[in-house]
Parts: structure tokens; sequence; C-alpha cells
């Protein structure tokens, strides 16, 4: 659907309204532009991720891992 900017402006609310319920692009012509109002599906979080490589090293180094400098109450007062 195209419109002029000023046939927009008394039913904006409608017609954005329209816009996300069907999914179909609203155009508004004004001074020989065209601008667009589309609507845009959320992004997640997770898509932000990198994938990071596994693992370095050997798994089984970590069976025994053993961190005496660990104090858990440092952490007390977070």
């Amino acid at each position: 659907m195209s419109l002029s900017l000023t046939a927009l402006r008394p039913h904006l609310f409608g017609y954005v309204d329209e816009v996300i319920r069907t999914g179909v692009p609203l155009e508004i012509k004004r001074k020989g532009y065209i601008v667009k109002i589309v609507v845009e599906k959320p992004k997640s979080k997770w898509d932000n991720l990198v994938k990071r490589e596994g693992l370095v090293g050997d798994s089984e180094d970590f069976v025994d891992l053993h961190t005496p400098h660990w104090n858990i109450s440092q952490f007390d007062d977070l």
C-alpha cells in the first residue's frame, strides 16, 4: 500500500497496527522519496553469541582440578 504523508497523518496508529498485523509494508511518498514502514522480527539475544572453539587441551586434566586459592568467603559481600 502506498500513501502520501498527509493521508497517513490522521490514521498513523491504525496503519502501523495494520502493518504489524498483516506484515505488509506501507510506503509513504514525500517530496519524490519513498519511506517504508515494515515489521522487523525481534532478534534473539542468542544470535549475538560468537561461536567459540571447544576446550583447548586434555579434558582429563580437569578431573582432579584442585583450586586451593579459591575461597568462597571472598564473595560473601557480593
